[in-house]
């Protein structure tokens, strides 16, 4: 299986709140088509490690390779073409409606001027597929302030995907949700890795949905890798794990 994602002893600037840098040497390989948890307590550096894999956050030391392209400022509008990324509580833009959201997804392809003619028919129809996909259809012209919180990260998933993406990242795509929206948010993770083989590391907190869903677990404790395997059995191994 060839790795997608190579990480080579990252380390971060240091921290004066955790007395120590966010990441500290973290090395690991992603390969294609896996689901992979990051997990460990707060603070351990699992936000931090997801976001300098598109450069949202700089680097002392290390280096990252993204299908085989090193990460640097000038690759990184190549890399991310290849990416669609989830932040927590969605980051979507309000007052706009669900498809309009959608279509935010399209900016990093288009050039300004083709931004002010708006966006052509069949972007709206594609835009208008992912949504049906995702049980949104009737929601598609609704502000997503109106949608709930499980609805409105199903619409940055869909924002994410009309991108094509090869690789998924999502930083603690179900925190604050209630039951029954984290599963549908992970079960609508889990189609799209089954079904479209797109590779998703995503950021949890809760090691029971960890081993529900994901293939792979990489437990952080102050910014080092302190495991990196199965997720079975994970439980019991960090049981006293929070965060």
């Amino acid at each position: 299986m060839s790795a997608v994602i190579e990480c080579h002893n990252l380390k971060t600037a240091y921290s004066p709140s955790l007395q120590r840098p966010i990441l500290n040497g973290i090395s690991c390989q992603i390969h294609h088509g896996e689901f992979v948890a990051l997990l460990g307590l707060n603070g351990a550096g699992k936000s931090t490690l997801l976001r300098s894999l598109v450069g949202l956050v700089p680097l002392e030391r290390g280096s990252i390779n993204i299908n085989g392209v090193p990460v640097n400022p000038r690759t990184l509008p190549q890399i991310r073409r290849d990416i669609g990324m989830l932040f927590q509580g969605g980051g979507l833009i309000r007052q706009l409606s669900a498809i309009d959201n959608v279509l935010c997804g399209k900016l990093g392809t288009r050039t300004t001027w083709q931004t002010l003619f708006g966006f052509p028919k069949h972007d709206r129809r594609q835009a208008l597929e992912i949504l049906e996909q995702l049980g949104l259809r009737t929601q598609a012209y609704q502000k997503t302030s109106q949608l709930s919180g499980g609805q409105q990260q199903r619409v940055a998933i869909a924002r994410a995907l009309i991108q094509s993406p090869q690789i998924l990242l999502a930083d603690e795509p179900i925190t604050g949700l209630d039951v029954m929206a984290c599963k549908q948010v992970m079960d609508t993770l889990s189609q799209l890795h089954s079904q479209k083989g797109i590779t998703i590391v995503t950021v949890l907190h809760d090691l029971g949905i960890a081993a529900e869903y994901a293939q792979r677990a990489i437990v952080l404790d102050a910014g080092r890798v302190v495991y990196d395997g199965v997720c079975e059995n994970l439980q019991a191994r960090f049981s006293g794990m929070r965060g």
